[in-house]
């Protein structure tokens, strides 16, 4: 186009009527040089997928994961193809590829990461750097990703603050009649993976977790036949905070350390501290589903409101927790955990939880939230009335995604 243009109008500034221009048309052969040395764009700046049966797409080769090909394509937007439909990929700029290595994980095997532009061809990929070619089998292909991801993913750890994510929900009923009652629920999930990318494998987590339920009902004062009936109410108040860090050892088995703290009044329990570590492991890892397997060993404290001699507790146990992830269609999402914390030292005083949560999309990053909460203390204080072992709560509100770049 730049060659064509420039050729048309060549005739034009070289009329005599131009002489006055000299400073200008002085640099034009610079110009002329530069332009007709030029490559095509399509050549210089975009990538080129073959398939077998003859098709070409222009775009931009994004990643491959685990024998998937991820193409931005200029016509179709992105798009995954296996290795198989494919007979040659050539890309314009480098990529980084990483070999398969099982237990390895990917940040251990950047040392020997292999840098260049790529040129596929049946079950070979060459990479051209620096006038150095090298083949690597396409199957050994574990991870193919450009230069910035390589390094911001693999090589560079994001900041305390970057890379959260996770959701807040809150909720509120209100009653008015005979009885007055006000419940305010809340609830606050974060957790931060690196890489933060979900395709590569995971090197280290954090995750903070943070609920509440308040309520309160309230019978007003009324005259009655015995005369004035002082007001009454009741109120219930569960509170719980955790906070966990893994360290993967391999792909999927990992190092835990986490501290949690719960308090339920309907209990009696004033404030349960649990300090603990031991391991983990991601027993199924896919798209739409994921399943975890966790067990620690742990020091844990129990305080009760109304404590009598001997009623607090110094425990030593474990928790061997279950967590299911499920991705439902239309974005719906089912999420439930299973905790099981024994105590060694007062086998008695065991406790058990479970939560379970489904999340409906409602608009963009809100959506909607029904939930249960189970917990079970085994062994509360006496009390007038009796505590009751069990708590249940069933809960609604509206949640939002929270996503933090980087």
């Amino acid at each position: 186009m730049v060659q064509t243009m420039i050729k048309r109008h060549l005739p034009t500034l070289r009329r005599p009527g131009l002489r006055a221009h000299r400073g200008v048309l002085g640099i034009c052969p610079l110009f002329l040089s530069a332009a007709w040395a030029l490559p095509p764009a399509a050549a210089a700046n975009h990538d080129r997928l073959t398939f077998t049966n003859g098709d070409v797409l222009t775009g931009k080769l994004d990643r491959e994961v685990a024998g998937t090909v991820f193409f931005q394509s200029d016509e179709l937007g992105e798009i995954s193809v296996p290795w198989s439909k494919i007979r040659t990929l050539e890309t314009a700029g480098a990529y980084v590829v990483l070999e398969d290595k099982p237990g390895v994980h990917a940040r251990h095997a950047a040392a020997e990461a292999r840098l260049g532009r790529l040129a596929v061809a049946g079950s070979a990929i060459e990479l051209s750097a620096g006038g150095r070619r090298q083949a690597i089998p396409v199957a050994n292909a574990q991870y193919i990703l450009d230069r910035q991801t390589f390094n911001r993913q693999l090589r560079e750890n994001p900041d305390p603050f970057q890379g959260w994510n996770g959701s807040a929900t809150a909720g509120v009923t209100l009653v008015e009649g005979t009885e007055n009652q006000r419940t305010y629920t809340s609830a606050i999930a974060l957790t931060r993976s690196v890489p933060t990318v979900s395709w590569l494998t995971t090197r280290n987590r954090m995750q903070a977790d943070f609920s509440s339920s308040y309520g309160k009902i309230t019978q007003p004062a009324y005259v009655g036949a015995a005369g004035l009936v002082p007001a009454t109410f009741t109120k219930s108040s569960i509170l719980h905070a955790d906070a966990e860090r893994d360290q993967y050892l391999t792909n999927r088995f990992y190092a835990v350390v986490q501290t949690a703290w719960d308090h339920n009044y309907s209990q009696g329990l004033d404030l349960q501290q649990v300090y603990g570590a031991g391991f983990g492991v991601s027993a199924l890892k896919r798209a739409t589903q994921q399943f975890e397997l966790k067990g620690t060993l742990q020091y844990e404290r129990q305080s009760f409101i109304a404590s009598a001699s001997g009623t607090n507790q110094e425990l030593v146990g474990s928790t061997f927790s279950a967590s299911y992830l499920l991705k439902l269609p239309r974005s719906i999402v089912f999420n439930q955990t299973l905790a099981y914390v024994p105590a060694y030292n007062t086998p008695r005083d065991y406790s058990a939880s479970e939560t379970d949560t489904v999340t409906f999309p409602f608009y963009k990053s809100v959506a909607f939230t029904l939930g249960t909460i189970d917990s079970y203390l085994n062994d509360p204080p006496s009390a007038e009335p009796p505590n009751s072992r069990n708590s249940f709560q069933f809960t609604t509100g509206i949640t939002y995604t929270v996503k933090s770049r980087y």
